[in-house]
């Protein structure tokens, strides 16, 4: 599966979540873009893997909380598996406390959204990680920010010294959360030249994909804590 998937292409979900009321309402919101069509859903991790291998979705929008297998596990398992590669995880959760954040990351999701998203948020999210781009709730950036800011890292400093200043501007801007088309606003270049600029990064920084990219900008020092 590519890393970028073309803008007229439709993004297929699977909506994982042990509340069948939530579950339903969550898929229908998606249902009902035009461009995402929902491929199936899951009532705990251990479902959502399984459902993962079956239907090979794009994209799986996944809670945290649920009994039996949880979210961080199924990501984690689903992140892991050579079969499965190529689908995102976008964790989808009601609180916002920091464990379950870096746990998220570190089992490979590309992201991180609330519960309280609105739905139009909710359905550019799940379009935003079908692209190959992270997403994180404002909130939950900041303390992201506020986490890794703090002591920036001395190797992801010195990794830098390999990019162009280009590349590290791009870098900076996948860290304050820019989508691919305002990178390209913002440095007055084509999203092409964004897309290259981000294959490079991935490549220099050995980074699994852009999720690690925003991390490794929070520990260059790259991101600022917003006033």
């Amino acid at each position: 599966m590519s890393e970028e998937r073309p803008a007229e292409g439709v993004v297929r979900v699977l909506v994982v979540d042990d509340q069948p009321l939530l579950r339903q309402s969550l898929a229908m919101i998606l249902g009902h873009a035009p461009d995402i069509e929902v491929a199936g859903q899951a009532a705990d991790g251990a479902e959502a893997v399984l459902r993962s291998r079956a239907a090979r979705p794009d994209v799986v929008l996944m809670d945290v909380r649920m009994p039996g297998v949880d979210g961080l596990e199924a990501t984690r398992r689903i992140c892991a598996d050579p079969a499965l590669t190529g689908i995102r995880v976008l964790v989808l959760s009601m609180f916002e406390l920091d464990e379950y954040v870096y746990e998220a990351l570190q089992a490979g999701a590309s992201g991180f959204l609330l519960k309280d998203a609105r739905p139009e948020d909710l359905v550019e999210a799940v379009r935003r990680t079908g692209r190959g781009e992270s997403l994180f709730a404002p909130s939950i950036l900041t303390r992201l920010v506020a986490h890794y800011v703090a002591a920036p890292r001395p190797e992801r400093v010195r990794a830098l010294r390999h990019l162009t200043p280009r590349e590290v501007e791009v870098l900076a801007l996948i860290g304050n959360g820019l989508a691919n088309d305002e990178i390209a606003t913002a440095l007055a270049i084509s999203v092409k030249t964004v897309k290259t600029h981000i294959t490079h990064l991935l490549a220099k920084l050995a980074a699994r994909d852009r999720a690690q990219l925003v991390i490794a900008a929070f520990n260059a020092g790259l991101v600022r804590p917003r006033a």
